[in-house]
């Protein structure tokens, strides 16, 4: 599929909505002034051209033209669809936006068959969506018209409006002055087939690991010396990957040491480390995260098919990650989390149906569940296994998750969505009462500012006062972390100067 453009900046909307269809293709985006260049005759494309009308520089002709399969008959088809809107000059771009993304998800849906279940909503955040049409003033009448009108599924604007509802007392948490902390450690046993995350395999990295824990903790000290003289105030930790447990646990209790010096952790709501891979997990270092004041970890199966697991690439069993939430309680875990992937390679319905149920017995308070995305630097994509990932029954998965964990006592807290997911599903996060996890519902919301540490992390800034964010990037990998530490200690005035901006201090 080929997509060209006429008249207007709205190529990439374009791609994305073309991308909900052809998942698997690559969708490359073309200007062209007038008649498209000439190509073979079975080339599908899109074609979408503004026109501004003659006489009133606010009405404008939309026109979509679509070569496409049509499923049902069984060969190409042009079609066609014009539209005529009125706007003003500065509100013309999302208007664009919204008609042509409206006018192909139209013409592909009719002749593939294919109704994604959010509809022309290409975002990461549609919770986040919700909220802005709730603090406008819209009840909850109006905002599930706002998204009917953008042809999301009943099933998706009930998950997404029940979401809503239970961050509501979270977000109001929030100070002006609120902020969480990011840790990074960018390390893993081993890669997983679908990850694109920047981690890197502690087989070929350990010489790195020392001297990164070493840096890290001098980032941390900086950035508790900054909050501290902001007058900020922490509400939640979050150490994440890779797979924080990948350091020994020496190394695990020098970065936590620092932490427990530098920053008020018994004031935050919520302090986690993504304890991750069972492989990585022992009992000297679950006791080191104890002592800490860690009080929530995340121990993530992904599956319990020892098959699937092998397949992507991991070097546990189910019967590991079983053992270690048992292990976790006995050392006085009581807030727990497992994430799970729907559309796993391999896996199927009554598989990961299985697993579900062997997850509810294990009783975590959080079961995360992810839909397959696969992004282009990861090995399942590289190798072409994509393709049959893409056919594989993700939506029923997920559908059967929010029936069994709503029977099994959990509600939804957060979601959100990533691009190059099967079926443009989401990723939900589903909590026992009173278990939610409070880093996951700020980060998502975009509702307070994250000040972060280490290799791949940014810092968001977020004005309190308005939708307004500022990001500070550290350098990506670790190597690039250790050689240029310096950059990233200058970097942090960036945080300094926001906040005087804000408070005028």
């Amino acid at each position: 599929m080929r997509i060209w453009i006429d008249g207007h900046t709205c190529g990439y909307e374009l791609e994305c909505m073309a991308k909900l269809f052809f998942q698997a293709e690559k969708l490359p985006v073309e200007t062209v002034e007038g008649p498209i260049p000439d190509m073979p005759e079975e080339t599908l494309y899109t074609k979408a051209e503004l026109l501004v009308g003659a006489g009133d520089e606010n009405q404008y002709r939309l026109t979509v033209r679509l070569r496409c399969l049509n499923r049902t008959a069984g060969k190409l088809e042009d079609t066609e669809l014009v539209k005529e809107v009125c706007c003003a000059p500065e509100q013309s771009q999302k208007v664009f936006e919204f008609h042509f993304g409206k006018m192909v998800y139209d013409l592909l849906s009719a002749a593939t068959g294919v109704k994604p279940p959010w509809g022309i909503l290409t975002g990461v955040r549609p919770v986040k969506l919700v909220q802005r049409c709730l603090s406008q003033g819209m009840d909850e009448d109006e905002t599930e018209a706002f998204f009917r009108e953008r042809y999301v599924s009943p099933e998706k604007i009930s998950l997404a409006l029940e979401t809503a509802r239970h961050q509501k007392p979270i977000l109001e948490k929030i100070t002006p002055k609120s902020y969480s902390l990011y840790i990074s450690i960018p390390f893993c046993p081993s890669r997983c087939s679908y990850c694109s995350f920047v981690s890197h395999s502690i087989e070929k990295t350990a010489k790195l690991v020392e001297p990164y824990v070493g840096l890290l903790c001098r980032e941390l000290e900086e950035t508790a010396k900054l909050a501290e003289s902001l007058g900020l105030e922490l509400t939640s930790i979050y150490m994440g990957g890779g797979t924080p447990t990948t350091l020994s646990a020496r190394q695990m209790e020098q970065v936590t040491d620092t932490i427990s010096r530098c920053f008020p952790v018994k004031e935050a709501l919520e302090y986690t480390i993504e304890a991750g891979r069972p492989d990585t997990i022992t009992l000297e270092k679950l006791e080191v995260m104890k002592a800490a004041g860690v009080s929530r970890i995340s121990i993530n199966p992904q599956t319990l098919n020892d098959k699937v697991l092998a397949s992507i690439g991991r070097r546990h069993t189910a019967k590991d990650v079983l053992e270690c939430i048992e292990a976790a309680r006995k050392t006085g875990f009581d807030n727990i989390n497992c994430d799970l992937i729907a559309g796993l390679n391999g896996d199927t319905l009554e598989s990961f149906q299985d697993t579900l149920g062997r997850l509810i017995q294990a009783n975590p308070e959080n079961i995360t569940v992810h839909t397959l995305s696969v992004k282009r630097a990861a090995r399942l994509r590289q190798e072409g296994e994509y393709l049959e990932a893409v056919h594989n029954p993700a939506a029923p998965m997920v559908e059967y998750a929010q029936k069994v964990l709503r029977e099994a006592g959990y509600s939804p807290y957060y979601l959100y969505r990533q691009r190059d997911t099967l079926g443009n599903l989401e990723n939900t996060g589903y909590c026992k009462k009173g278990r939610e996890g409070y880093y996951n519902v700020f980060i998502m919301e975009e509702a307070q500012s994250i000040l972060a540490a280490g290799a791949g992390a940014t810092t968001k800034l977020k004005d309190p006062f308005s939708i307004y964010i500022e990001r500070v990037f550290n350098y990506k990998y670790p190597y690039e972390y250790i050689e240029r530490f310096s950059d990233i200690l200058d970097r942090k005035g960036q945080v300094n100067r926001f906040y005087e901006r804000i408070f005028n201090t």
